[in-house]
């Protein structure tokens, strides 16, 4: 049975998100269903030095306490490879003059419409006298951890952040790190 949409309305919008209430019919019934839709698509950076290292930033999430992630952020409208180079700069101080598109995923997709894209960094360098925004965004460290010990980082429970996780899977992936 498909789903069916009989109602819907905006229960709370802001700039960054909108959250909406339908009435529906699926395959459980008639119902209520909430969906939270992204305004503009999120970006994530695994920047990588020549070290085979991954630049991780520690920061204090208001929703969930501390975690340690790849660099990411709001593309605020702008092409996607661009929102990636900005945040990058923003939370790290540094630049990369390689950029891979690795994919395009969507957090939360039982509740959510929140597109995600998934950026491969290389050739990363510190940007010489660049204001990056650290502690607007909360972000208390960064650090460049070897690629194997960010997947035992994840398998411990040390990164439980799933954008970020699903961001080293793509980046694993594409440099044949899981054959």
């Amino acid at each position: 049975m498909a789903w069916v949409t009989h109602e819907s309305s905006t229960v709370y919008s802001n700039r960054w998100i909108e959250v909406r209430e339908d009435r529906i019919t699926g395959p459980g019934g008639d119902g209520i269903y909430g969906v939270v839709t992204v305004r503009h698509p999120a970006v994530f950076v695994v920047a990588m030095d020549d070290e085979d290292r991954v630049c991780l930033v520690t920061l204090e999430r208001y929703t969930t306490g501390r975690s340690i992630e790849v660099p990411a952020g709001g593309s605020d409208g702008e092409d996607p490879v661009m929102a990636a180079q900005r945040e990058l700069l923003e939370e790290t101080g540094f630049v990369a003059a390689e950029w891979v598109h690795l994919g395009t995923m969507n957090a939360l997709n039982g509740i959510a419409d929140a597109p995600e894209h998934v950026f491969l960094a290389r050739a990363v360098t510190h940007a010489d006298g660049a204001r990056h925004a650290q502690a607007e965004e909360g972000i208390d460290t960064v650090t460049w951890v070897p690629f194997a010990d960010v997947l035992a980082m994840i398998a411990d429970g040390r990164i439980s952040d799933g954008e970020t996780i699903a961001a080293i899977t793509y980046a694993g992936i594409r440099l044949g790190r899981f054959r």
